[in-house]
């Protein structure tokens, strides 16, 4: 099921290199029975060095935990892994968007092993 994600990343780097902490949510749909998921990730990410026409492509790659609940009667705690890549699109100055594809892969006992996710966003350079 498709639904809305809310989080908050902060990241650094260095050239090529870089590390970011996310934090995201999703709330769940009893309707269509999908689970709200919770993430806290740890991610390395390889970008390239300088903008090309105003789009510096990455690749990411991480892990961390993850909480799902569906109703009372599920919940799962415990740890996911990320892969991933994305694009920053300058736009102003230092601020950037940022879009991201990534494919988590929840460990344990899960209700959706596999969770895809689409992220866009705002990008602070400096």
């Amino acid at each position: 099921a498709g639904r809305l994600v809310k989080g908050f990343a902060l990241g650094a780097g260095i050239l090529v290199v870089g590390v970011e902490g996310e934090y995201a949510s999703t709330s769940e749909d009893a309707k269509t029975g999908a689970p709200s998921v919770t993430t806290g990730m740890a991610n390395v990410l390889v970008q390239t060095p300088i903008p090309l026409a105003g789009l510096q492509f990455y690749a990411t790659t991480g892990g961390g935990i993850y909480r799902e609940r569906l109703g009372t009667t599920h919940q799962e705690t415990n740890v996911a892994a990320n892969t991933g890549g994305g694009v920053k699109i300058s736009l102003l100055g230092p601020i950037r968007a940022r879009l991201d594809y990534r494919v988590f892969k929840l460990r344990g006992e899960p209700l959706h092993a596999t969770v895809h996710r689409i992220y866009a966003g705002l990008n602070l350079s400096f």
